[in-house]
């Protein structure tokens, strides 16, 4: 027999919670991100829990006018992968609007702009580790941009390829593209299209 309430789809939301945080403090400063520890009072204890302080980022669902998707690959280290990715990157510019960071990644990343922008979806990317949320925009009318950009470390050799969508999100649904961020984008863009 079933205990558990039963919902509809349009009733399930996340919702905030806003514990006593009893102390946080920065235990390791990295480059990009730091690593903070919460001391938190949650039900009748207190729990201790360390986690990635991010910054937030943005990612692209580019497609071009024939439904193709732009994909690029770089290493990764902490995977040792060369993953298939959307261009993306942090919000790490303060005050920049989330779409001005978009564009912005596009270009740096993939030397294009586009006419048409719309915000996809937004995702927590993984809310047990870390406070990343990033935002996944749908930008079409794709051109070049008037110049060529630089690239340095793991973004020197990127690879560019436009894939159509159907067979990106195929690669996801065979477990051939595992990029969480790619998987989400293409497979809400498709239904965005199909809708």
């Amino acid at each position: 027999m079933r205990t558990d309430p039963i919902v509809s789809g349009a009733e399930l939301r996340d919702e905030p919670a806003t514990p006593e945080v009893l102390s946080s403090d920065v235990v390791y400063r990295g480059a990009v991100w730091s690593v903070r520890e919460d001391r938190v009072r949650y039900g009748d204890g207190e729990l201790v829990r360390q986690y990635t302080d991010h910054t937030g980022a943005v990612a692209v669902v580019a497609l071009d006018d024939e439904e193709r998707v732009l994909l690029i690959q770089q290493y990764r280290h902490p995977i040792r992968q060369r993953d298939w990715e959307l261009p993306a990157g942090l919000l790490d510019v303060a005050g920049e609007d989330p779409v001005e960071a978009a564009r912005r990644e596009l270009a740096e990343e993939a030397d294009l702009v586009a006419e048409d922008w719309s915000e996809l979806v937004s995702t927590w990317t993984t809310p047990g580790g870390n406070s990343e949320m990033i935002r996944i925009y749908l930008a079409r009318g794709v051109s070049a941009t008037e110049q060529v950009f630089e690239r340095e470390a793991e973004e020197a050799d990127i690879r560019r390829v436009w894939v159509p969508l159907t067979d990106a999100v195929t690669g996801v649904l065979e477990g051939r593209l595992r990029n969480g961020i790619l998987s989400i984008g293409v497979l809400a863009a498709e239904r965005r299209l199909r809708a």
